[in-house]
């Protein structure tokens, strides 16, 4: 399995997945489930949830791979999106918001305990420290809006700056991201 892993290019898992390979689902698996499902763990908070979210996020992005435009993101970044968004979903909906209520304070102590680093670690891959090479103002938007699961309006009323204003640093926070990523 790792040596098909260390084989096979991004442009070849795409042209595999565009080509409803089943094979290119299991690699696509292998290679990034971890990373997706530290982001989504991260959002929502519960293993059992992200391991759900998992699912769904695979679907949709094999379901969904015609619309990846590899010349707006990389793979990676796209499929973060995907997880992200659907995590963001999850937590405001309405099913989710009354499950975490009438949820026992036992199971959830006992939910910590037995996982306190539960999540994604964004030290294994080396992006806290692309993160923390930003400038302040662009550093703090990209922790509450992709690490925390913020909207970009909520952040800009956390913030207390105008919505256009968040939206134009997160956009140049990603270009200088992206710089220093290549």
């Amino acid at each position: 399995m790792k040596n098909r892993l260390q084989e096979i290019t991004e442009e070849q898992l795409i042209a595999a997945l565009k080509n409803k390979n089943r094979e290119a689902v299991g690699i696509l698996y292998d290679k990034y489930s971890s990373l997706l499902f530290g982001i989504i763990a991260r959002i929502v908070k519960s293993d059992e949830t992200a391991e759900d979210l998992l699912q769904e996020v695979i679907v949709k992005i094999w379901k969904n791979i015609d619309s990846y435009d590899a010349g707006k993101a990389k793979l990676v970044t796209w499929m973060g999106n995907i997880a992200r968004n659907l995590a963001i979903d999850k937590i405001r909906s309405k099913e989710y918001k009354n499950s975490r209520q009438n949820q026992d304070i036992e199971d959830y102590v006992n939910i910590i305990e037995e996982n306190p680093s539960s999540g994604f670690n964004p030290e294994h891959i080396g992006v806290k420290e692309m993160v923390e090479k930003l400038a302040p103002d662009h550093r703090v938007l990209i922790e509450l809006v992709y690490f925390q699961g913020f909207t970009q309006a909520e952040t800009s009323e956390k913030l207390g700056i105008p919505l256009g204003t968040v939206k134009t640093r997160i956009r140049s926070a990603i270009n200088n991201l992206r710089n220093i990523y290549t």
